[in-house]
């Protein structure tokens, strides 16, 4: 059935983005705002607007898609984008779901569930356990997560009980669901994913790889298709890899299966199903509008094609509001807001989520936009990002733009041997080394490296404030960056040793400690649970 009006079910990039493909389709477009979130880019781009009481309430989106008589609904990513009881509510309302089916969201959407089916299809798949049976490293990990969040790299064993406290607190705040499982940890794979394409009647094709290596806190930076230097066998295996587990969870729409590479092995690592942030490179090599495949696929249209040609490199990053060097988020209003676009550069494609004069908030993930550029090859495309991200300009709120100028001229990005353990042995802005860096990086001697120091929430330490002396008086502890206080550690009267936690914020559903910067005792504590602070609110009073 053909769709007319349709309903998403998020906010900012990704809604704008699916409300261009709707306006091409000639499909009326509805935005979803929540009270805080009210005057948004998604919401002046929609043809008509509904306001919810929380995105993250499905029966909210259901209500607003019948009040205006939208006859589906997108979910865009994050949220209830992968809630399998979400997609079984729409089509229970007589509404179209633009996402997989509800049970292949319940196998592919629980990491355990996953995995067992990767294996059962012949997928590659590392080894879960107790410590015993996998060993140190291990990563400990969210059944019913992503993104990073609820999750936890452990070395030793004495680390192993506060790091599964923290992931178990991160994953319930972030997916009401803290089960949580342990697996193997490679120190530096690669992280690729192939894009996957279904429809209802058993077609399952992929349409080429991204590599998605670069990453802070487990998060994705730059993402680029196709994947470099990746063995030509190896790719092969990878795409029938995820077409054989696509296949076995019934799968259909659009979808990504993800997979780290290391010395020539791959492993399944999840299932995404939906729409990916990165999905434009893929769109700029392979000439598809995937979010188009969606809508068809939707519809109940076969796939128009069981082959997809890739032509040239696509690179995407994402700028957000966040600090360059720790990557810590921000807020503010966007004073001034200069993005490149394909009038102005040839090559160039702009996703953004907000407008000059928008608020970024504390609220919500700190996306500004994505610039996405696309060459005949590799070079010319971060050629291409590299002069748009020249171009652009960002005042009134601290953003990772100096980060990515820095990230798409470094030797190793532009060798294309970067890791996962790339932004901890390059530090951010730092100047790269002096050498060669293809040879540098190359797979042979990099089974020799030391493991690179933990991946962990950010050291927030060098951020804080701590005003006054150490060496006596009195001096004060101010948040970092905007969050919401999610335990306080001390209490008046306190003695705290330096580095001791003294209150955790959350922010982006990660968890942040902020510790003590010197050993003194607590003089006054001026948050509690739950409080909402701003960048730099007075957390700790401490006497040294």
């Amino acid at each position: 059935m053909a769709i007319t009006k349709l309903l998403v079910a998020n906010r900012g990039e990704i809604a704008v983005r699916v409300f261009r493909t709707c306006r091409e389709r000639g499909i009326a477009t509805v935005a979803v705002v929540a009270p805080d979130d009210a005057g948004s880019l998604h919401a002046r781009t929609a043809d008509e607007v509904v306001e919810i009481s929380s995105y993250l309430h499905s029966e909210e989106h259901i209500r607003a898609a019948k009040q205006v008589g939208a006859d589906a609904i997108h979910p865009g990513y994050g949220f209830l984008a992968e809630n399998a009881d979400f997609a079984e509510a729409v089509e229970a309302a007589g509404l179209t779901w633009v996402g997989p089916p509800p049970e292949a969201l319940r196998l592919g959407g629980d990491k355990l569930s996953a995995k067992r089916v990767a294996r059962e299809a012949g997928v590659p798949t590392l080894p879960e356990g107790s410590p015993d049976e996998i060993g140190f490293p291990l990563v400990v990990k969210a059944a019913a997560g992503g993104g990073g969040r609820g999750m936890r790299v452990v070395r030793e064993a004495a680390e192993l009980a506060e790091a599964e406290a923290a992931a178990e607190r991160e994953a319930a705040g972030a997916f009401g669901d803290g089960t949580l499982y342990r697996e193997r940890y490679l120190e530096r794979p690669r992280h690729v994913e192939v894009q996957l394409l279904a429809d209802a009647h058993g077609a399952v094709v992929a349409v080429g790889e991204r590599d998605c290596s670069v990453q802070r806190r487990h998060q994705k930076v730059l993402e680029e298709a196709p994947a470099p230097n990746l063995d030509s066998d190896v790719r092969a295996k990878m795409l029938d890899a995820a077409v054989a587990f696509g296949r076995a969870i019934g799968y259909r729409g659009a979808g990504t299966v993800e997979f780290v590479v290391e010395n020539g092995a791959f492993f399944f690592l999840e299932l995404n199903g939906r729409i990916q942030v990165e999905h434009p490179v893929t769109e700029a090599v392979t000439g598809l509008d995937l979010v188009a495949e969606q809508l068809r696929s939707a519809e109940g249209e076969a796939l128009a094609t069981d082959c997809c040609k890739v032509e040239g490199h696509a690179v995407e990053v994402r700028l957000y509001a966040e600090d360059p060097r720790t990557f810590l988020p921000q807020a503010g209003r966007v004073e001034r807001l200069r993005l490149s676009s394909n009038s102005l550069l040839q090559g160039v494609r702009i996703d953004a989520g907000v407008e000059e004069g928008d608020e970024v908030g504390i609220a919500y993930d700190p996306m500004i936009a994505k610039l996405i550029a696309h060459g005949r090859d590799r070079d010319q495309a971060l050629d291409r990002l590299a002069e748009a991200l020249a171009e652009t300009e960002v005042e009134g709120v601290t953003t990772n733009l100096p980060f990515l100028r820095w990230l798409v001229t470094h030797p190793v990005v532009r060798a294309g041997r970067v890791t996962t353990a790339f932004l901890v042995e390059s530090p951010p802005l730092e100047p790269p080394p002096l050498v060669d860096a293809a040879a540098t990086w190359s797979s042979p001697w990099r089974l020799n490296l030391p493991s690179p120091p933990p991946h962990s929430p950010p050291d927030v330490d060098s951020a804080a404030h701590a005003r006054g002396p150490a060496d006596g008086g009195s001096a004060t502890v101010t948040a970092p960056m905007p969050g919401t206080v999610v335990r306080v550690e001390v209490e008046p009267g306190d003695t705290v040793g330096a580095r001791q936690a003294l209150v955790v914020l959350e922010a982006m559903k990660m968890e942040i400690p902020v510790h003590s910067p010197f050993e003194g005792a607590v003089k006054a504590v001026h948050v509690a649970v739950g409080d909402r602070v701003a960048g730099g609110a007075l957390l700790v009073e401490l006497e040294s």
